[in-house]
């Protein structure tokens, strides 16, 4: 037991102004905690009078500080900075996102569990529900092999949902809803700052962990979250290049050598056919299919007809009948190719052979999602000596061996894109699992509720 004297609230914002107004004064009715505590808010580069509401609403209140930041730090950058801003005398810094309304009780559970927990607890992971309180946001969360992650049974009834006990141990803890320890989250680094947003927390777990420290559970620490109300303001395909870039990082500063260089194959077998999944979905794509020496040059198919392998069936458009299909056809394909289509159809048979065979239209990427995915591969190559370092400085720290970790909380193979049941259950993929890793295979609809 580490008695705790000393907490600050950490609550990051960027152009929540309106969230802050119910998150602060669900901070002023905080049940006593039992140690001193302050409020430090850190504007993100808002542009929605955030700045002068704050000194206007808070500016006496001396349990509050307001920090601003000319610019957007992400979430990652201004966490940091919230934490370094503490005073140097503080024992734990509370990470509470600003869409959250906590409960009265929320702060003095955290307290409590960290300050009677064993000191190579690093972090407590409070409970985070739905506004109305109906359903679970986070309770525990599951990694998969690859750096990907879940919140186990996300948006299913708290009287369904698997929500762990007081004292479990946990993989990683929220980043919305966490007591850290100042000096262990500072000696892990804190959170990478190349992450912006996302995952972000399941790396910083990973590295407590690795260092020889652990994380548990508060359930009564527990906050109402409006889910998504500030990650919207990214983007949907924005988000994506996030968690592509992220969950590579994640698994590549983290994996400890020997285990690393096993799993590699499959992490990138994942990530490319993700990407070759994506690509279906941009206009001229069956080209991406064609075998060039299979009867498009030199005569060598003789007078065989060639026939282009249709898409995979996860990535089917509606039918052009459809208003529907009609619709994303002439978007996605652009006037052009959407006439070639049509003409060869009317014509009684295929569309005319694609570019490179026929000197028709090259493939054109008009679908955002496969833009993200690109951009996360192109970042990653651009910047493979930086993520080295960081792999390098993780590894010196390590306390605690990968076996040891997983044994704990072994890492998940879910299907979630297009394409994974197919590349899941291929023996070629199989064969590169490492055969020691505790891997649990599970249906998404099992780890969440779909369409919550």
């Amino acid at each position: 037991m580490t008695a705790l004297r000393k907490v600050s609230v950490a609550i990051l914002s960027w152009n929540g102004r309106d969230h802050l107004e119910t998150c602060l004064e669900a901070l002023a009715a905080q049940h006593d905690p039992g140690v001193e505590w302050k409020i430090q808010v850190l504007d993100n580069g808002s542009t929605d009078g955030t700045i002068p509401w704050m000194r206007e609403r808070w500016g006496r209140d001396r349990r509050v500080r307001l920090l601003e930041s000319p610019v957007n730090l992400g979430f990652c950058g201004g966490n940091n900075r919230l934490v370094v801003a503490s005073d140097p005398d503080t024992d734990a810094v509370a990470l509470l996102n600003n869409d959250t309304r906590p409960e009265p009780g929320w702060l003095g559970a955290l307290v409590e569990a960290l300050g009677s927990a064993p000191a190579d607890v690093a972090a407590v992971s409070g409970k985070i529900v739905d506004w109305s309180g109906e359903r679970l946001d986070f309770g525990r969360g599951l990694m998969t092999f690859d750096g990907h992650a879940f919140q186990l049974d996300f948006r299913r009834p708290l009287k369904q949902a698997r929500v762990p006990a007081a004292g479990d141990e946990l993989a990683f803890a929220c980043g919305g809803n966490l007591l850290v320890r100042r000096a262990s989250f500072l000696a892990a680094g804190g959170f990478d700052e190349d992450y912006f947003a996302y995952l972000e927390d399941v790396d910083l777990g990973w590295r407590l962990w690795s260092g020889g420290e652990r994380i548990v559970f508060a359930p009564e620490a527990a906050v109402h979250h409006r889910s998504g109300a500030t990650s919207d303001l990214l983007g949907l395909y924005n988000r994506g290049f996030l968690f592509e870039r992220n969950a590579f990082l994640t698994a590549y500063k983290n994996y400890e050598p020997g285990l690393w260089e096993r799993i590699l194959p499959a992490v990138l077998l994942t990530l490319t056919s993700r990407t070759q999944a994506l690509l279906e979905s941009n206009p001229g794509a069956e080209t991406l299919r064609v075998n060039p020496y299979d009867g498009h040059i030199a005569n060598t198919a003789g007078k065989a007809a060639i026939a282009i392998p249709a898409p995979p069936p996860a990535l089917e458009l509606p039918p052009a009948t459809t208003w529907e299909g009609f619709k994303i056809r002439w978007r996605g394909y652009g006037p052009r190719e959407f006439l070639r289509r049509g003409l060869g159809k009317l014509g009684g048979g295929a569309a005319p052979p694609p570019a490179g065979v026929s000197g028709a239209e090259p493939p054109r990427l008009t679908d955002e999602r496969t833009v993200a995915q690109l951009r996360a591969t192109h970042w990653l190559l651009n910047h493979l000596d930086g993520a080295a370092a960081r792999r390098a400085a993780v590894q010196q720290r390590r306390r605690r061996c990968d076996r040891e970790i997983f044994e704990r909380f072994p890492v998940y193979l879910v299907p979630t894109y297009p394409g994974d049941h197919a590349l899941f259950a291929s023996a070629g993929f199989r064969a590169w699992l490492p055969k020691d890793l505790p891997l649990v295979e599970a249906r998404l609809e099992e780890i969440m509720e779909m369409g919550g």
